[in-house]
């Protein structure tokens, strides 16, 4: 090297530091490439992702390969380095190389390369999966060598290195902040879905039922025309059958689409009536959603009872109420009065609502974070906190929010009034310097 021209020895340390500057973009690119975009790549027929994604199954051989070319030319440039002072200056320009050196490969070997690898990764992963693949394969007896002591290091450590695709597997609140910060293409209905679709295992049918008391069933122990009326008035195609108690006698359940010829006849009765009924469809009430889906499907049924511990009827389930947890509200859905009816908004930012509506709901459509773990309506939480039914101007704290009993029945919390607990604070300090 001693003989070389000053010039040649330039040229080599010039094209040492590319070499650095490709193996060091290199290792960062195939690091950050996305693991999904690149299998989704790679199945679509892109050979540079084929072959990255065949990189990446061992990223100890692959980072193996990287480092020993990086390591190498590095080396090689430092020895260049000093020969090129010795030549220049002497003995005294050895320290100023290294010192020069270092800022060179600092500045156009590591950190402008990696800069533009993280940001444009495939770009400069793909094409360099085309020079690492045959290196790989060229210095595979060095790699396997290196790796076999880093690896047996790695193991006394207690890591596993094996477990690659675990590594990548993501969580259900991982995937919820996935679907809301990198679908920015989708639409926020879409957004609003797949999500839904996520939270199906942790909602009970419990949560989303229609209450007992709200259910729409027909009792079949008074005149015929009285039943037939009721029938007819039925919001909803399918009716509960009972005789005297919705609890004790459920006799099954009347799809009135194939009733109806025989409702259409000019003579009904009870018996005709009960002959067409099906048996009712049970579930606990701790079932989840996700599972309930499937059991609709399996068993062929669009409505279920739901039943607690002690096999006491607590609600209804129906296909629609568990597809409006994913979808939102159905349009045609001839159920109660939209939640919209039942919150009134006021200026300062507080609301009054009707204390029969359910938690869950009102989080969703007005974005609060009151809790669901407990009782499932305004009602319920209010008493399960004072442990008694409160006259109305009572006040209570619930996590950030306060909540004022409006009116009050003989067993039951009317309306609240919800305001923020900051709200509150800001008033009261408001009417202090007035």
């Amino acid at each position: 090297m001693n003989s070389l021209d000053i010039s040649i020895l330039f040229g080599i340390l010039a094209l040492l530091i590319i070499l650095s500057a490709l193996f060091s973009s290199s290792e960062t690119s195939m690091m950050a490439l996305n693991r999904y975009r690149l299998k989704h790549q790679a199945k679509s027929g892109h050979k540079g992702a084929e072959l990255a994604q065949k990189l990446l199954e061992k990223p100890d051989r692959l980072l193996g390969v990287i480092l020993l070319g990086n390591n190498f030319v590095n080396i090689f440039a430092s020895s260049i380095a000093t020969i090129i002072a010795m030549k220049l200056i002497g003995e005294a320009g050895i320290a100023l190389a290294a010192g020069l050196l270092t800022m060179v490969v600092l500045i156009f070997a590591e950190v402008a390369p990696k800069t533009l690898a993280a940001l444009h990764p495939e770009k400069i992963a793909y094409p360099a999966a085309y020079v690492l693949t045959p290196l790989l394969k060229l210095f595979s007896p060095i790699v396997w060598l290196v790796n076999f002591f880093a690896n047996g290091f790695l193991k006394i450590l207690g890591v596993n290195i094996h477990n690659v695709e675990d590594a990548h597997a993501l969580s259900n609140e991982e995937l919820q902040t996935l679907i809301y910060e990198a679908t920015s293409q989708l639409p926020e209905q879409y957004r609003s879905m797949l999500s839904s679709v996520l939270s199906l295992e942790s909602v009970t049918v419990e949560d989303v039922m229609i209450p007992k008391q709200d259910m729409y069933a027909v009792d079949v122990d008074q005149p015929i025309e009285q039943i037939l009326k009721n029938i007819q008035k039925s919001p909803y195609t399918r009716v509960p059958i009972y005789r005297s108690s919705l609890d004790e006698d459920l006799i099954g359940i009347l799809n009135l689409r194939r009733a109806l010829p025989i409702l259409m006849r000019d003579e009904v009765t009870l018996k005709d009536i009960i002959r067409i009924t099906r048996p009712a469809y049970f579930v606990p009430e701790t079932t989840s959603l996700n599972v309930q889906l499937g059991k609709f499907n399996e068993n062929k049924r669009r409505m279920a009872l739901i039943v607690d511990e002690y096999g006491d009827l607590q609600g209804l389930l129906t296909m629609e109420d568990l597809l409006e947890e994913i979808v939102g509200k159905l349009s045609t859905d001839a159920k109660a009065k939209p939640i919209e009816d039942a919150v009134a908004l006021h200026d300062d930012g507080s609301m009054t609502i009707d204390a029969s509506e359910f938690i869950r709901d009102l989080n969703k459509e007005y974005e609060l974070q009151l809790p669901t773990d407990g009782p499932k309506t305004l009602n319920g939480l209010i008493q399960e906190v004072l442990e008694e039914l409160p006259s109305p101007g009572t006040c209570i704290k619930v996590q950030d929010y306060v909540l004022e009993v409006i009116e009050t029945s003989t067993n039951a919390i009317e309306a609240v009034k919800l305001s923020t607990y900051s709200t509150k604070k800001k008033k009261r300090k408001k009417a202090s310097h007035e």
